[in-house]
C-alpha cells in the first residue's frame, strides 16, 4: 500500500463534529391512521397489526395499508447509483440489473392496487469461481438459497403471491425451487435476461480460456487484456451462450412458470423491462382466478421442460436442477431413463453457442423467437402436452397460438435480420431442416464398467473432426489420473497432456469437492490444438458451455467407492459415443500392454483396491460436507442433489 493510501487511526476514530451535533431522539411519525377495526384488534395476531405500523413507517399510504400483499424475491447483487454506475459491484452481471426488474414490477403492482414487498438472496458466479475454492460452495449454495427464499416467502405470512426474478447458474434454479413450493398460492418467474456480444471480441465462454491460450503462446498479453475487458459488452444479464444460466431461463419458461418469450431477453432494454410489467399483471390475474403454482407445475409440465431442453440442446446441469424443481413441487423426479427416452425422441432445433454449427448468441435466439418458436415446432411434431396450464392463466396451447399470429414475432425476427443479417429460420430450425443440417440430439448417458450408476456427455460438443463417418465417436487411450482440478489444469498448461490421452479427474463429486465444475479443464483442452483429441472422465460436473469429449456426473463418485477411483495412470480406457442411437460406453479395457474385454475390465476393477491418494479437497468447507451427506441420503446426483427430508429423517432414525 502506497503512502498516499495509508489510513491513520485518527481517520478511523474521528468524524466531523456536525455528525454528533445533528442527532435527534424523536420524530413526528407518519400522518394519518391505520385502517383497523375493533374486530381486527381483538382477532388479528399482533404480527399483523405491527406489520401495518411498519408499513406506514416505511412510507406506504395509510389508507392503502390493507391492499393485498405480494412478494417480489430476487437475486439482486451490488449497489448501483441512479445513473447506473457502480457504487459496490455484484458478483456477476447476471444479478447486477435485476433490481430494475423488481422496481418495474413493483410499480405495476402498486398501480393495480396491490402492496409489493421486495427481498433478495444474491447468488455467486460460477465463472468467477472456476478453478478457485469458491467453486466448492457453488452447487451446495443452490439448496441453501432455495431454503432461504422459502423462509423469506413464509415470513410474509399474508402474501397473496410471489414473483421471483433471477438469472444465473445457481440463483435461478434456487428461485425455481423456492417458487415450486408455493402450492395453492400463485407465483411467476421473471428471467433476468442475457448480456450482449461485443462488436469485436470474444464471448464470455471463450474468454475464460485466455490463461491456457497464453500459456501455450497462442495469444499475446495485449490481446488477452483487450478481449477480457470487453467480453461482457453490456452490464447486465447472463452469459451469451446456452450454458446453465440461459438454459435455466428456457426451462423456467418451458415449465409454464414464466410468460411466453421472456427467456433470453437482452438485459436493460425496454422489451426486458416490459416482461416484468406484464408478469406483475399475470401474478394478479392468477390470484383473481384462484390459480396456484400447483396448477402450473405438474408431471406433464416437467416432461415438457425436458422436451424443450432437448430441443435447445441445453446444459447438462439441468439434469440436476429439473429433478430438484420437481421435488420441491412434490412431483416425481425424472430418472436417467426418462432423460434418455426424451433425448432419443426429441430433435435438436436450436443452433446456439456452444453447440453450433453456426453458434448464434442467446440474444439472437431470443430474436429468432426463443421458447415459443421452438414450441411451435414441437407442438406440430406432437411432442408437447399442451393441456397444461401456464402463468398466463390459460393452457399451453394458447401460447403458441398467440405467438404464431403476433406482431411481436414478426418484429423481432425482422430486427434480427436488420441488425445482424441473420434469418431467424437459421437459428431455430424445423425438424426436417435441422436433420438436413446435421443438428443432432445433445445429451447422451454412457454406461460401462467405470460408470455403473450413470454418467452424461454432451455429444454435440465433441469436435466434428473426431466423429467417424457412421456418426460415432471412438476413443481409446491411456489414463492420466488427477485427484484435484488444479493438478489437471497445471498438466494441461505445461503441455504434459497430449493427443490421445484420457484425463481422469476424480475427487470432484459431492463428497470430494461439492460436485465442482471443471470448465477451465475442458475449455483449455478445446483451445489447445494438441489437446483436442483428449477425452475427459470426471465424477464432477461441467459448465453448460463446456465442449469436447467430456463425460461427467460419473457415479458412484470416487470417494463413494466408485470404480472411477480405482483407475491407475496408464490404464487403457475406451469411449464409444453413438450419436445416432444416443448410446455410449466408458470402459477399462487394458493394463499396460495388455488389452481385454469390458467384462474382463469389470472383473479386474472389482479385484482392485481404491487409490491411496483419494481425499476430499483440502479446503472443502464443513457446510459443503454437510450438504454432500444430506444429498447422498436423498437420492444423490441423479436425484437432483436435493434435501429429501423424509429420506434423511428415516436414515437418521434407522441409525439410532
Amino acid at each position: 500500500m502506497s503512502a498516499e493510501t495509508v489510513i491513520s487511526v485518527t481517520r478511523v476514530l474521528e468524524s466531523e463534529s456536525s455528525a454528533a451535533e445533528s442527532v435527534v431522539t424523536h420524530a413526528r411519525g407518519p400522518e394519518g391512521q391505520l385502517p383497523i377495526t375493533a374486530e381486527m384488534l381483538i382477532s388479528e395476531p399482533s404480527g399483523n397489526l405491527f406489520g401495518l405500523s411498519q408499513n406506514a413507517g416505511m412510507g406506504w399510504e395509510p389508507s392503502r395499508l390493507l391492499d393485498p400483499e405480494f412478494l417480489i424475491l430476487s437475486t439482486h447483487g451490488g449497489l448501483r447509483a441512479q445513473d447506473g454506475t457502480p457504487i459496490a459491484l455484484g458478483f456477476h452481471t447476471g444479478h447486477w440489473e435485476v433490481g430494475l426488474l423488481v422496481a418495474e414490477a413493483a410499480r405495476e403492482l402498486r398501480g393495480l392496487r396491490a402492496m409489493p414487498f421486495a427481498g433478495a438472496c444474491t447468488d455467486p458466479c460460477d465463472g468467477r469461481t472456476q478453478g478457485t475454492t469458491g467453486m466448492l460452495d457453488s452447487l451446495a449454495y443452490r439448496n441453501d438459497a432455495a431454503m432461504v427464499m422459502r423462509r423469506l416467502m413464509r415470513s410474509l405470512p399474508n402474501r397473496k403471491g410471489v414473483m421471483g426474478i433471477a438469472t444465473c447458474d445457481k440463483g435461478l434454479p434456487a428461485m425455481m425451487m423456492a417458487l415450486a413450493s408455493s402450492g395453492a398460492l400463485p407465483s411467476v418467474l421473471v428471467p433476468g435476461g442475457v448480456t450482449l456480444l461485443p462488436e469485436n471480441g470474444e464471448d464470455a465462454g471463450k474468454v475464460q480460456t485466455i490463461g491456457a491460450r497464453f500459456a501455450q503462446k497462442q495469444i499475446t498479453l495485449e490481446y488477452a487484456a483487450e478481449v477480457g475487458c470487453r467480453t461482457c459488452a453490456t452490464p447486465g444479464g447472463g452469459c451469451q451462450f446456452l450454458g446453465t444460466a440461459a438454459t435455466s431461463q428456457v426451462v423456467g419458461e418451458a415449465l409454464g412458470m414464466s410468460l411466453p418469450h421472456s427467456a433470453l431477453a437482452p438485459s436493460g432494454q425496454p422489451i426486458w423491462l416490459d416482461a416484468a410489467t406484464r408478469s406483475a399483471r399475470a401474478l394478479l390475474r392468477m390470484a383473481q382466478l384462484r390459480m396456484g403454482t400447483h396448477n402450473v407445475l405438474t408431471d406433464a409440465a416437467v416432461r415438457n421442460a425436458m422436451v424443450v431442453h432437448a430441443a435447445f440442446g441445453g446444459s447438462t446441469n439441468l439434469l440436476l436442477h429439473v429433478p430438484a424443481v420437481a421435488h420441491a413441487a412434490g412431483l416425481r423426479r425424472p430418472s436417467v431413463s426418462d432423460w434418455v427416452a426424451v433425448n432419443r425422441e426429441v430433435p435438436r432445433l436450436v443452433d446456439a453457442l456452444p453447440n453450433g454449427p453456426q453458434n448464434f448468441a442467446t440474444v439472437q435466439v431470443f430474436l429468432a423467437g426463443g421458447v415459443p418458436e421452438v414450441m411451435l415446432h414441437l407442438r406440430r411434431a406432437g411432442l408437447l402436452d399442451c393441456s397444461v396450464r401456464t402463468v398466463t392463466g390459460e393452457t399451453l396451447d394458447e401460447n403458441p397460438d398467440w405467438w404464431e399470429q403476433s406482431e411481436r414475432r414478426r418484429v423481432v425476427k425482422q430486427r434480427l435480420l436488420v441488425l445482424d443479417g441473420v434469418d431467424a429460420d437459421e437459428v431455430i430450425l424445423s425438424p426436417g431442416r435441422a436433420k438436413a443440417r446435421g443438428l443432432a440430439a445433445t445429451v447422451c448417458f454412457p454406461v460401462g464398467n467405470l460408470t455403473p450408476e450413470g454418467s452424461v456427455i454432451k455429444s454435440t460438443a465433441i469436435d466434428p473432426s473426431l466423429i467417424d463417418d457412421d456418426n460415432v465417436y471412438r476413443h481409446t487411450g491411456p489414463a492420466r489420473v488427477f485427484t484435484t482440478e488444479g493438478a489437471a489444469i497445471a498438466a494441461i498448461k505445461s503441455g504434459s497432456v497430449g493427443a490421445g490421452d484420457v484425463v481422469v479427474s476424480i475427487c470432484g463429486g459431492p463428497l470430494g469437492a461439492g460436485m465442482q465444475e471443471i470448465y477451465q479443464v475442458t475449455s483449455a483442452l478445446k483451445s489447445l490444438a494438441s489437446c483436442r483429441n483428449v477425452a475427459v472422465l470426471t465424477d464432477a460436473r461441467f459448465s453448460g458451455v463446456s465442449t469436447g469429449a467430456c463425460v461427467g456426473h460419473i457415479s458412484p463418485e470416487a470417494l463413494a467407492g466408485g470404480p472411477i477411483g480405482k483407475v491407475r495412470d496408464g490404464d487403457t480406457i475406451s469411449l464409444t459415443i453413438d450419436r445416432n442411437a444416443m448410446h455410449g460406453t466408458v470402459d477399462l479395457v487394458g493394463e499396460g500392454e495388455e488389452r481385454f474385454s469390458a467384462d474382463e475390465g469389470a472383473r479386474r476393477l472389482a479385484a482392485r483396491s481404491m487409490r491411496e491418494d483419494l481425499a476430499p479437497h483440502p479446503a472443502l468447507p464443513d457446510d459443503t460436507r454437510l450438504w454432500a451427506a444430506l444429498v447422498q441420503a436423498s437420492g444423490g446426483v441423479w436425484g437432483g442433489c436435493v434435501y429429501d427430508t423424509d429420506a434423511i429423517v428415516n436414515k437418521l432414525r434407522a441409525s439410532q
